[in-house]
């Protein structure tokens, strides 16, 4: 199979998401067949399962090839962009990736809006879009508990420690998102859903939160990893399972060295390396029949600048302007200014960072479907504030009270942060 890029990438630049003001370089998520969103129908597409949801599964020319399956493996690595997978497959540092795309399909899709791991897991875990499900963000005001949490470590945003402490507010992780999740969706037709996840989060109030239905099993390693995905797909012969595999490390590479770093490109091959020699290449004629490989990211990284202009400390007089902190993403905000304080706010950006910032009102940004199709999530207009801030280029804002040490950053619609890659391919 081609490589589907040169066909694929003119749908993805096309104009979408007209009623926004978007800046050069700026490329909106694709709701409707090329995105990150249609993946969860057309996991349900491939097990003989109904979707999920209304939203569509992938496009036909990226799913023909993989015909029917017993079993989909779907490994996200978070932070893969796709110009780092192209680079990594054109340097020959994962010829066992190189094979499957030829026996399969490579294109690009995109995230979702904001590109973050919060907002982008929950999708592929629901199936439903921003708009429904209500993730919007590393960081998301929750009027209800008076606070804004941060949606990774499930902790009030200005904590320094303590890992799910939502939970002594009366937070519930595993009732919070009020839909069903794709392992209750699948169990319901019969089909087992079992998480990898290293086991620093193996039992977050994230996994909780969207593993419902779902058996969670930790690993440390990437030989690990391999081994535990093999005896999943050995264990038993004849059962439909969805695998869903999850690895960090290198987005982490990417926010503290930059995602241009010789240690992402080193750790990409690391993980693709292990990959085949534990999975590909030791796989059983039995554990490859009837399984169907995919591999995706959550959103990219663009780099970023250490710039004490873009912190908010430094500019007093923007922050007298909010009644919330800012919220959501430094490079997709949500603004909170006091009654009477919008036009100050959006003066003061236009005069601060001329042209680095575009605001638009929040109620906009929602018709518009920047986050997505969909019934409104009933605590929406909450949680993405009265403005939308789009950075442009390679703007931000800091607003937390500690030490910026992010080089990488993503949750933004540059195409450096929008841009992931479909890599999928029957194994058998």
């Amino acid at each position: 199979m081609p490589d589907l890029s040169t066909a694929i990438m003119p749908v993805l630049e096309s104009p979408r998401l007209t009623a926004l003001p978007l800046g050069p370089g700026q490329m909106p998520p694709h709701y409707a067949g090329y995105g990150l969103l249609n993946i969860p129908a057309t996991i349900c597409q491939l097990l003989g399962a109904p979707p999920i949801r209304d939203h569509p599964p992938l496009e036909a020319a990226l799913t023909e090839p993989l015909g029917h399956a017993e079993r989909v493996v779907v490994v996200l690595v978070d932070g893969l962009r796709w110009g780092l997978l192209r680079q990594a497959l054109e340097a020959n540092l994962l010829p066992g990736w190189v094979r499957l795309a030829e026996q399969g399909v490579l294109a690009p899709l995109t995230s979702i809006a904001p590109s973050t791991t919060a907002a982008a897991l929950s999708t592929l875990w629901t199936g439903a879009t921003p708009t429904e499900h209500g993730i919007t963000g590393y960081e998301v005001w929750l009027k209800a508990y008076g606070l804004v949490a941060n949606m990774i470590f499930h902790q009030p945003s200005s904590f320094r420690r303590g890992m799910d402490a939502l939970r002594n507010t009366g937070f519930e992780p595993d009732k919070f998102i009020p839909l069903p999740t794709l392992g209750e969706h699948l169990a319901h037709h019969g089909i087992k859903s079992i998480a990898f996840q290293h086991y620093t989060i193996s039992h977050s109030g994230l996994s909780e939160m969207l593993f419902r239905e779902t058996e969670v099993r930790a690993f440390t390693t990437p030989a690990q990893l391999w081994f535990n995905v093999r005896q999943a797909l050995a264990e038993a012969p004849g059962e439909k399972r969805f695998l869903g595999v999850y690895w960090g490390a290198v987005d982490g590479l990417e926010h503290h060295h930059g995602p241009h770093d010789p240690r992402v490109l080193a750790e990409v091959h690391a993980f693709g390396w292990a990959m085949e020699r534990y999975f590909l290449n030791a796989l059983t004629p039995a554990e490859r029949a009837g399984t169907v490989l995919l591999i995706t990211a959550d959103h990219g990284h663009i780099h970023t600048d250490d710039d004490p202009h873009f912190y908010l400390k430094n500019h007093p007089r923007l922050q007298e302007t909010f009644h919330i902190p800012p919220c959501g993403e430094n490079r997709l905000m949500y603004l909170y200014p006091r009654p009477g304080h919008a036009a100050a706010m959006q003066d003061y950006f236009a005069e601060a960072w001329p042209g680095q910032f575009r605001l638009v009102p929040a109620e906009k940004a929602i018709a518009a479907g920047l986050f997505g199709p969909g019934e409104p999530h009933p605590d929406l207009h909450n949680r993405v504030g009265d403005w939308v801030g789009l950075a442009q280029g390679n703007a931000y804002l800091w607003w937390a009270d500690k030490k910026n040490h992010l080089i990488g950053r993503h949750g933004g619609l540059s195409r450096e942060e929008m841009l992931i890659p479909f890599l999928a391919a029957r194994l058998d």
